[in-house]
């Protein structure tokens, strides 16, 4: 009697979006237990402040050593003194999401501008295209130049430089510009590599 074939082993299907991973993000990497004391009463501030952990920053939980690095140069940017006000910073990161299509930041930086200006039109405007805002003449400078820095930021010249101080910008307020504008296309990339998802309290605040 001939013997019976063997059975080939099952392979083990792939992950597929469907059967994403748990977690603020498509990859598998949960956040270090227990998290060290200063990333724990980050967070506690966090939940006592916006009322949740934003997931971006609960991405980079799983490498302290990494949310310190993110979260330090985000304060810095985006809180620390500026000749930028913090609405000028927040509509700089629409404006580049909006160029990156980054639906993570679209929607949580959507939701400051709302909160920051008092103005929920500006939000959307800023969102789908930037030139429909009724804006002063110093943000059409500002939002031309971190447009022009995302899309070809190798054709930038001193011209560009000019019209920023023509509009009434220091040097060291161009300096922000360039860094709001850079850290925002580094966080749209990865937030789109990774399938970063908003926290759904961002889709309905400050409307």
């Amino acid at each position: 009697m001939a013997k019976a074939a063997k059975k080939a082993p099952k392979k083990k299907a792939a992950k597929t979006s469907a059967a994403k991973a748990p977690g603020p993000t498509a990859l598998d990497l949960p956040p270090v237990d227990p998290l060290p004391e200063d990333v724990a009463k980050y967070f506690a501030v966090c939940e006592e402040k916006l009322g949740m952990v934003p997931n971006v920053l609960a991405a980079y939980a799983f490498a302290p050593e990494k949310l310190r690095a993110f979260s330090g140069m985000y304060n810095d940017l985006m809180l620390a003194p500026s000749g930028l006000t913090k609405l000028e910073r927040e509509m700089i990161a629409v404006a580049v999401s909006a160029v990156n299509r980054c639906f993570y930041c679209l929607t949580a930086h959507g939701a400051a501008v709302r909160q920051l200006s008092g103005d929920p039109k500006l939000g959307e405007a800023l969102a789908m295209n930037w030139r429909a805002a009724d804006l002063a003449p110093r943000q059409v400078a500002m939002l031309s130049f971190a447009e022009k820095m995302t899309t070809e930021s190798h054709r930038i010249v001193e011209a560009d430089r000019e019209a920023l101080r023509g509009a009434g910008f220091s040097d060291a307020d161009i300096w922000d510009i360039a860094a709001t504008a850079s850290f925002f296309n580094m966080s749209n990339r990865m937030a789109s590599a990774v399938d970063m998802r908003p926290n759904d309290e961002y889709h309905a605040q400050h409307r």
